[in-house]
């Protein structure tokens, strides 16, 4: 019994010596970044472009241009740009459930894909670049002015999970840099 609790001991010891190790690695993603400045100083420093979208997918592009400027930069006092973010987005939807009494489908389900560039203002240098991908679901009504309300709100919740995924990485890399 007494070496099973010498063994616990000696394991706990590792473990807290090697999290103790890897604890000086990480870097707290809303701290100052690699440069000194705040994130959200450098988050506000980015302009963003209107995105590229295909016809008659102008809302998501709208959408998502609106919650990006507002997640980088929702404090409405204006900042020098320093980087440039562009984007192409794009939707499809997926009917996966169709009633057998009307053939209809009864649920509807917004894939929704956002390509981001992230440049310096006179584009000479790509900071990072890379694709964010979600879904959003909502139930299709008999009535076309809910189903096409419920579409909308689908629309702009896919936009805000697009603009939160493309924020993140890219604070996590601007944080790093110098």
């Amino acid at each position: 019994m007494a070496g099973s609790t010498a063994k616990t001991a000696a394991n706990l010891t590792l473990v807290a010596t090697l999290a103790l190790g890897l604890s000086a690695c990480f870097r707290p993603l809303y701290g100052p970044t690699a440069s000194g400045a705040p994130l959200s100083a450098v988050l506000a420093s980015i302009q963003v472009e209107p995105a590229k979208t295909a016809q008659g997918q102008e809302r998501l592009g709208h959408y998502l241009r609106s919650e990006l400027v507002f997640d980088l930069d929702g404090s409405g006092q204006p900042s020098e740009k320093k980087y440039r973010l562009t984007l192409a987005a794009s939707e499809t939807v997926q009917t996966p459930i169709v009633s057998s009494i009307t053939g209809r489908a009864e649920a509807a389900t917004l894939v929704g894909t956002a390509s981001y560039k992230v440049q310096t203002l006179v584009g000479d240098r790509i900071v990072t670049e890379g694709v964010a991908q979600g879904t959003a679901t909502y139930d299709r009504s008999s009535q076309r002015f809910a189903s096409l309300r419920a579409a909308r709100d689908a629309e702009i919740r896919l936009a805000k999970l697009l603009s939160d995924q493309i924020k993140t990485r890219v604070a996590a890399i601007l944080a790093t840099q110098p």
